[in-house]
């Protein structure tokens, strides 16, 4: 069994939040919702000013506190390692977004209009809430394209390989910045970079033991 998880190459991302419309559009997020997000920050004085880029999304972490947290069972950890929540479990009591050290995780409450205030949903944001509804009073996040992931796998793709079966934030990187595969190959694209570039972890002194890396 695979252990899916992910590379972020920090010297290579431009900072075009590629990854953060992108997962919008293919999980048909509602307005200031995101499981993608795009850091900033800047350090020195002008002229000399150095923009620092740090993209965060869902770390699915192998010892996650979300899945430690969650009363009734909603929030759990799949044998390839993927942290889902299932929302007919999910009571929206807000734990799991208490839990999350890396603040990942957003209780959604229900839709509060569309892009476009006082012009009504389009035809693409009613399309669009069709085909990913989200359940009112259930906590939301990324999910690694699960299911891209196991639609890919049964058709005999490979994640991280074949776009069909990969993140779309992983497609949609214009500098490939982004790297997705298996942690437990020792061959993999993603293991070799992670040990050639001494990838590091969000915080890996809370013992969470993210499943996303970062490589500078």
């Amino acid at each position: 069994m695979s252990r899916w998880g992910m590379v972020i190459d920090l010297k290579k991302c431009i900072g075009c939040y590629s990854c953060v419309i992108g997962c919008k559009q293919a999980h048909g997020l509602p307005p200031n919702m995101f499981w993608n997000r795009v850091l900033t920050a800047e350090t020195g004085e002008y002229p000399q000013v150095i923009r620092h880029v740090y993209p965060v999304a869902c770390n699915h972490c192998k010892d996650a506190p979300c899945v430690k947290a969650c009363p009734s069972g909603a929030a759990s950890k799949r044998t390839d390692g993927i942290v889902v929540t299932d929302p007919d479990q999910c009571v929206g009591c807000g734990y799991c977004v208490i839990a999350c050290p890396y603040q990942q995780r957003t209780l959604y409450e229900g839709e509060k209009g569309g892009y476009f205030p006082g012009q009504g949903l389009t035809k693409l944001e009613r399309m669009s809430r069709q085909l990913h509804p989200l359940q009112p009073g259930t906590a939301v996040k990324c999910n690694f394209c699960v299911e891209r992931i196991d639609k890919g796998i049964c058709k005999g793709l490979k994640p991280g390989v074949d776009r069909e079966a990969t993140p779309v934030c992983v497609n949609n990187c214009p500098p490939k910045a982004r790297i997705f595969g298996d942690l437990d190959n020792p061959e993999s694209s993603l293991v070799i970079l992670i040990r050639k570039r001494r990838g590091t972890q969000l915080n890996a002194d809370l013992g969470t033991d993210p499943s996303v890396y970062y490589c500078g």
